[in-house]
């Protein structure tokens, strides 16, 4: 009679631990199948650099234990790659770098989806825009461009990356409307991504590009194109050390451009873990610490929660600053 409890406590104590066991795999997830990081833009641009530095790093370190590949998507101002993320709703193999562009699309009317349309993983970093012309350009500081925008608006064309409304047209228009001038009038040539729009403008084809301040650096150390003005609230460290702010040549200007990773709508707790999870420890290493200052990128990083938080306040932001320059629907 004394082994009796056991035998019945026996049967009791199996269940109990097959359960304990199978409840944690089963709330686990992670990647079966390629991981495709989508960009809405073509090859050579900032959004196009950041999948594929986050592709070389998430293999090298084997954060990621399953075969990665970047697939470009351009069209539509970014439109086209969010569409064909959300195809694959539920499904976190699929996730997308995006920009500031997934706030403003929506919010001068080119695209229905939004930030409550996609689920965001991480914010990567932030980076300020320059505005740089061709080493060859008249144009030889802010200055020359604030009073060349004052007489005739319509005098000077710009290039940007993937659509308008976006930070870096943002950024243009801004500086034409401090200056005093028509900003309906501006000339804004859109390509369908940086490493076009900076073609066009090394090429003499427009004069002046709009862009992330990262996506010019190589082109000012080789001495092709001169940097007229940042807008970061102070000067930038490294190669854009000396590259005025548009505050020191007379307008009080900030505007950055973020990155995020994001995936498709409906991923589960156990999906956004995952990513969460992997993201954190990419951010710790001391590659990526490094690839943010050779870049001039600024530290910029938030989990799933803190990014959803924060992109609802940089929604309201953005709403503001194209109402003032006439982008807002």
């Amino acid at each position: 009679m004394r082994n009796q409890p056991n035998v019945l406590l026996a049967p009791l104590l199996m269940v109990f631990l097959a359960t304990a066991w199978v409840q944690p795999a089963a709330a686990q997830w992670r990647p079966e199948k390629t991981v495709e990081i989508i960009v809405g833009t073509g090859p050579g641009g900032g959004q196009d650099k950041t999948a594929r530095t986050l592709n070389r790093m998430l293999v090298d370190r084997r954060l990621v234990e399953a075969p990665i590949t970047v697939v470009n998507k351009p069209g539509g101002g970014g439109t086209v790659g969010w569409a064909y993320l959300n195809q694959h709703a539920g499904d976190a193999h699929y996730v997308e770098i995006a920009n500031t562009t997934l706030l403003t699309n929506q919010i001068n009317g080119r695209s229905t989806i939004g930030y409550a349309d996609v689920t965001p993983l991480a914010m990567l970093y932030s980076e300020s825009v320059a505005l740089s012309v061709r080493q060859e350009s008249q144009l030889m500081t802010g200055r020359d461009l604030v009073e060349r925008l004052r007489k005739d608006s319509a005098s000077v064309s710009a290039s940007v990356g993937s659509s308008v409304g976006g930070p870096n047209h943002i950024a243009f228009a801004l500086i034409a409307k401090a200056a005093g001038g028509d900003v309906k009038k501006l000339k804004t040539v859109v390509f369908q991504g940086g490493g076009e729009a900076i073609t066009a403008t090394l090429g003499g084809h427009v004069d002046l590009i709009s862009s992330a301040a990262n996506n010019v650096i190589p082109f000012l150390a080789a001495g092709k194109m001169r940097v007229l003005g940042i807008t970061a609230p102070q000067r930038l460290p490294g190669a854009l050390a000396n590259v005025p702010t548009w505050k020191e040549q007379g307008i009080d200007l900030h505007v950055t451009n973020w990155r995020l990773l994001a995936g498709p709508k409906g991923l589960t707790a156990a999906q956004v873990a995952y990513w969460d999870g992997v993201i954190a420890k990419l951010v710790k290493t001391d590659e990526w610490k490094k690839d943010l200052d050779n870049n001039v990128f600024e530290n910029a990083y938030m989990n799933s929660d803190e990014a959803k938080r924060y992109l609802k306040t940089q929604f309201d932001q953005f709403h503001s600053a194209l109402s003032e320059v006439g982008l807002a629907k």
